[in-house]
């Protein structure tokens, strides 16, 4: 993804958002006192926003930068966006070939079908730091973690995408964007990228 290496001022930022926190540096909404933001993080540059979001109970890679272009040309390029996703029940076949297919889910008020993604069924538990809210235990029955990568990335489509085969999504964490990746990176870490 490297668009702008021409533009020495520019400033680019990876983090690994936690959950709770919203993807923004100002908060408009009614609740302003009571939500966590980013700037409590990290000593951003003024100019700095956020690529794209990850929902206020959403997880993971998030991308930051100084500039507009990179920031509009990867919200709209058609870049691959991964997502690990903790979903309740033990998911199906059929249901992973339905979200590669594409599923119907409601967006503005009106019904859209997601494109075809890959999906696919995660054979080892990943390993990711502790959330802060905890998720429910295995007492409520069994719970498993699949990979979907979209190319598009609607409000929470993830988790309503999951929701439309019967698996409500638990946990979700954004591990790729384009070819970087989260890693080991620990919640709330930010790291400075040369370039994007």
């Amino acid at each position: 993804m490297k668009i702008n290496a021409e533009d020495t001022d520019q400033r680019h930022f990876m983090m690994y958002k936690p959950y709770g926190y919203l993807s923004q540096f100002v908060n408009n909404g009614q609740k302003q006192n009571s939500k966590k933001l980013l700037g409590e993080l990290h000593d951003f540059p003024s100019g700095t926003m956020a690529i794209g979001r990850l929902d206020e109970k959403s997880e993971g890679l998030l991308l930051l930068t100084t500039d507009g272009k990179t920031s509009n040309h990867i919200c709209s390029g058609g870049i691959e966006k991964e997502y690990y996703a903790q979903v309740d029940g033990d998911i199906t076949n059929e249901a992973i070939k339905t979200l590669g297919l594409g599923v119907e889910i409601g967006f503005d008020g009106k019904k859209y079908t997601t494109s075809p993604c890959k999906a696919s069924v995660l054979k080892t538990i990943p390993e990711f730091p502790e959330r802060s809210r905890k998720i429910r235990d295995d007492r409520h029955g069994p719970t498993s973690w699949v990979s979907i990568t979209l190319k598009e990335g609607k409000f929470r489509q993830v988790r309503k995408m999951t929701s439309a085969v019967g698996y409500p999504t638990l946990r979700l964490i954004r591990v790729r964007v384009g070819n970087i990746h989260l890693g080991d990176m620990r919640a709330g870490t930010v790291r400075e990228l040369d370039t994007l």
